[in-house]
């Protein structure tokens, strides 16, 4: 059993060089663990180890939690079977056999970074996700993830080894990059924007209450085995989300109503739909469970998350 404390607790953090995986890296070290981290290049203080080797034990010795963070992240759909079958090979085969590997060194706990994808795209209005919904993935990537939970459950089934599976939804912070980092040049050129009559809700979550989370399960003191989502526990629009972002870079937002159905029209004619599926369309995380089991609330306000990520543009 893992104690409540942080100290001298032995912890291998996969993709320690990633978004995720650096900020993990140092509060586990500040908090007083002993952090082996891995990249699939050699950088300073980290193990170089590619995600396909059949070889893990250096990285595994003194280890009593591994944190899988390390992925192939923006999959764009293809029809390519080659492609699809090295999503599979480092999505879905790397992490079973770092498991299996972690079971026979006797490695106490397994943390594996999922995704909200493994459980679809999109909820109904007012009816969220929970850790336990029925799991639909619809791209590549989420099934890629939903796969990996169920190779990691049949390799750590009834084994010593606890396994815990956390579902975030999109990850916003210091360095983020993709279509948050987008949204964000678009709020802070404060353009006219029709985004006024925009009334989805969408979970998101900043990277520090996701380093937060994944903390509070490595010091987890009771056997912990299960699924938990994440989120800042403040569903927003994308109009609320705008609005914030714009005023975090100090200016009064210009956004003016305008019919969601024909800018969701516009955006299918362009074949823009994914795009405006996740403008305008509602996708949301019921948190409970995770709050409930692990006693813990995000510590980071959302606003604040935001006003974070737009001051580090400057540093």
């Amino acid at each position: 059993m893992l104690s409540g404390s942080l100290e001298n607790i032995g912890v291998l953090v996969t993709g320690s060089t990633g978004f995720i995986g650096q900020v993990l890296s140092q509060n586990l070290i500040r908090s007083g663990c002993e952090v082996t981290g891995t990249a699939t290049k050699k950088r300073p203080g980290v193990l170089a180890v590619p995600l396909t080797t059949d070889d893990w034990g250096h990285a595994l010795e003194g280890i009593d939690t591994v944190i899988h963070c390390a992925a192939l992240a923006h999959v764009p759909e293809s029809k390519d079977e080659s492609f699809k079958a090295q999503v599979r090979a480092l999505n879905v085969e790397a992490p079973a056999t770092l498991a299996r590997q972690a079971k026979e060194h006797g490695v106490k706990r397994f943390i594996f970074l999922s995704s909200v994808k493994a459980m679809g795209e999109s909820t109904p209005p007012n009816s969220p996700y929970r850790n336990n919904s029925e799991c639909s993935p619809e791209d590549l990537y989420g099934k890629s993830k939903r796969d990996a939970e169920l190779a990691l459950k049949k390799e750590l089934e009834g084994s010593a080894t606890e396994l815990v599976i956390i579902r975030p939804p999109l990850v916003y912070g210091p360095g983020v990059k993709g279509n948050f980092k987008a949204l964000m040049g678009l709020a802070k050129k404060n353009l006219p924007l029709p985004f006024g009559s925009v009334e989805n809700k969408r979970s998101l979550v900043s990277l520090d209450n996701l380093v937060s989370l994944i903390v509070t399960c490595v010091k987890h003191p009771e056997p912990l085995n299960g699924t938990f989502l994440v989120s800042d526990d403040h569903d927003v629009s994308s109009k609320e989300l705008f609005e914030t972002l714009t005023r975090a870079y100090g200016k009064d937002p210009k956004l003016w109503p305008f019919p969601v159905s024909l800018m969701k029209l516009g955006a299918t004619i362009l074949g823009k739909k994914n795009i405006a599926d996740r403008l305008f369309g509602n996708l949301q995380l019921d948190i409970s469970h995770t709050k409930k089991t692990l006693n813990w609330e995000p510590p980071v306000a959302f606003e604040d998350a935001i006003q974070k990520c737009v001051n580090s543009e400057n540093q």
